[in-house]
């Protein structure tokens, strides 16, 4: 098991072309573009300069709890910040939570977060790799995935020493803890716990550099204190701005239902970008696509930049944000099919021409609904039932009615199913 004590090794076998030492507070101020917090002042600059001095790559450390399948837009928006980190020749460290999900980071909640299984979670952070590698580059000098069960499951000696890094009043000094303490509401000691092992995170894999959203912001500046404990540097930190989800309202969640996957398909990822309110679409491009737009070269390969979203009607700066989106994390051509599928049934109102089947057995002379879409779409039973008992299913041309869970094999033999706006199938009996 790795011992923080004896950290971890540097492998930067291609050290980063770094800019000359009075240049440093140069690209410190463009890396953290964008960003709420650069804390402490000048740290960012003082570690590029370091690092040049060294010759070495900073580390530069995000860790994300997989808590649930998918990777969003909102953990898009940090993502995209660790690819400047790596185009300017730094190495990402990225730590995929298996452990500290078992605990459930507090951050934000009013309330007891439930513990998912081992199985959950491993089942999620097994798809986390790829969908980050939409965002991140892959190249191994200047990626490094890592679970924290690497060197969290430690014996108790080293997490009583962890422990004694920090008082129960640092920890209740934090915004949620303090308002459930004064309201008298619970709070667990594995939450207590939680941002100690984020911080120690930091010391297993030598952070110079750590990101997170707002929301992490005292989890961030504890890991200082905590590398500080252990005799390392402190980090700096970087704290980046919460996404809205598709509602306008909250932040982007998968539990809420109003998020953007990474790996959505293009047709979902356009239409629930179109859902967006008009006056969230600023936002996401001055998180998502500006950042990107500033790297690229003006005479490059992805052509001239769209027309500035001030000179075009709301509607059409979300269509061109739904098109860049898709564009990014899929293909120019697959935007272009995006598009038109949009179009196609939402704007014509009609079904799009390669609707994929779904084959079903006919028992009793009927096919049971909720199971075949449940089966076809990734939902459960009783949320396919809900769908259908608020309207939002049709079979054919008809609307199917609250309860009606059942049909016959020969009305639905051939039919497209429509499930909410944007999911077709086209029943066929085996």
């Amino acid at each position: 098991m790795p011992n923080a004590r004896d950290g971890v090794a540097r492998p930067p076998a291609r050290p980063p072309a770094h800019p000359p030492a009075d240049d440093a507070a140069r690209l410190a101020a463009k890396l953290a573009g964008n960003a709420v917090d650069d804390l402490p002042a000048g740290a960012l600059a003082a570690k590029l300069r370091a690092a040049r001095t060294e010759g070495r790559q900073l580390r530069v450390k995000l860790g994300i709890d997989p808590t649930a399948p998918d990777i969003h837009l909102g953990h898009a928006v940090v993502l995209g910040k660790l690819r400047e980190f790596q185009d300017a020749g730094h190495r990402v460290v990225l730590i995929v939570g298996d452990y500290t999900a078992r605990v459930g980071d507090p951050s934000g909640r009013s309330t007891l977060r439930p513990m998912l299984s081992a199985e959950e979670i491993d089942a999620n952070a097994a798809t986390f790799r790829e969908q980050a590698l939409k965002i991140l580059d892959p190249d191994p000098e200047r990626l490094e995935v890592r679970r924290n069960g690497e060197w969290l499951d430690m014996p108790m000696i080293e997490l009583l020493r962890l422990v004694g890094t920090t008082t129960a009043a640092q920890l209740l000094e934090r915004e949620d803890f303090a308002k459930r303490w004064s309201a008298r509401e619970p709070i667990s000691m594995l939450e207590l716990l939680y941002p100690l092992l984020q911080g120690y995170d930091s010391v297993a894999i030598r952070a110079d550099v750590e990101l997170g959203g707002t929301d992490q912001k005292f989890n961030l500046l504890l890991g200082r204190d905590i590398q500080r404990a252990y005799g390392q540097p402190e980090q700096a930190i970087l704290t980046m701005p919460i996404l809205v989800g598709v509602d306008g309202r909250q932040k982007m969640s998968k539990s809420l239902g109003n998020q953007i996957g990474v790996t959505d398909p293009p047709e979902e990822m356009y239409g629930k970008t179109m859902a967006i309110p008009d006056e969230a679409v600023p936002e996401y491009r001055r998180l998502l696509i500006e950042p990107r737009a500033a790297g690229r070269d003006p005479a490059g390969a992805e052509g001239a930049h769209p027309p500035h979203p001030a000179e075009i009607s709301p509607r059409d700066a979300k269509r061109a944000l739904a098109r860049e989106l898709v564009a990014w994390l899929h293909s120019e051509e697959a935007a272009q099919a995006a598009e038109r599928h949009f179009d196609l049934v939402f704007v014509e109102r009609g079904v799009p021409e390669d609707v994929q089947e779904a084959l079903f057995e006919c028992v009793d002379g009927v096919v049971h609904l909720p199971g075949l879409i449940a089966h076809e779409l990734g939902m459960s039973r009783s949320e396919a039932r809900r769908v259908i008992d608020q309207g939002g299913v049709t079979l054919g041309d008809a609307q199917l009615a609250a309860g009606e869970h059942d049909v016959p094999c020969e009305r639905a033999d051939g039919q497209v199913l429509k499930v909410g706006k944007r999911r077709f199938r086209r029943l066929r009996t085996r």
